[in-house]
């Protein structure tokens, strides 16, 4: 390797983070920071690293997209079928991460996950083009499938039946209710920013963490 991995530096030095100035609910502040990322055109600003556990107790991690949030959490869409839609049934525990390079920025969160209802799936199903709505009736996620199996062309078949596309039941939204979520913003010397919310019965409480 010509250049040594160790010796790889980058100097963060884009923005920082005063706790004191934050809002009392941190969905205030990730509306902000999302917005922000939009308007940088961060590649992929929806992007986030998804970790879920394993029936043998390993953490399983995959990139998904967010389509959604409010003060009730996160979602994005997924085949329930799928490893990751397995997992999230027997382990709701979870954690996503947000990683934003133009800003130097990136956002933890923990939390539980549950599905959305059917109704809040159908909205979303029936709004995507429906090249994807094809697609996830063709596609038995995570599943093994012969080789040679052309999915492209299953999806131009069935968009050439004429037949009704409809949800199929094992495919829809998660929603990922959290406790914790901790804003971290890259600062020169290491000596990063990282301001904490926590979740209690009435209230979030906010706090500073060390680099």
């Amino acid at each position: 390797m010509k250049n040594k991995l160790a010796d790889i530096r980058k100097v963060y030095m884009k923005g920082s983070i005063n706790v004191s100035e934050l809002p009392d609910n941190p969905f205030e502040e990730f509306k902000k920071w999302m917005e922000q990322a939009i308007e940088a055109q961060a590649e992929e600003p929806t992007a986030f690293v998804l970790s879920t556990l394993s029936e043998d107790q390993f953490p399983t991690s995959r990139v998904v997209l967010l389509k959604e949030f409010n003060e009730q959490g996160f979602v994005f869409f997924t085949n329930y079928h799928s490893r990751k839609g397995r997992e999230l049934t027997q382990h709701p525990k979870v954690s996503m991460n947000f990683f934003w390079t133009e800003l130097e920025r990136q956002v933890r969160v923990l939390g539980i996950a549950e599905r959305i209802s059917p109704e809040e799936s159908d909205t979303y199903f029936y709004s995507r083009p429906i090249e994807s709505q094809a697609g996830a009736v063709v596609s038995s996620q995570s599943q093994k499938i012969d080789p040679n199996l052309d999915l492209a062309e299953e999806v131009k078949k069935l968009l050439n039946s004429g037949e009704k596309i409809v949800r199929p039941e094992h495919w829809g939204g998660i929603r990922i209710r959290p406790h914790y979520i901790e804003f971290w913003q890259g600062r020169p010397s290491r000596i990063h920013d990282r301001a904490v919310y926590e979740k209690t019965e009435q209230t979030w409480l906010k706090s500073r963490l060390a680099p």
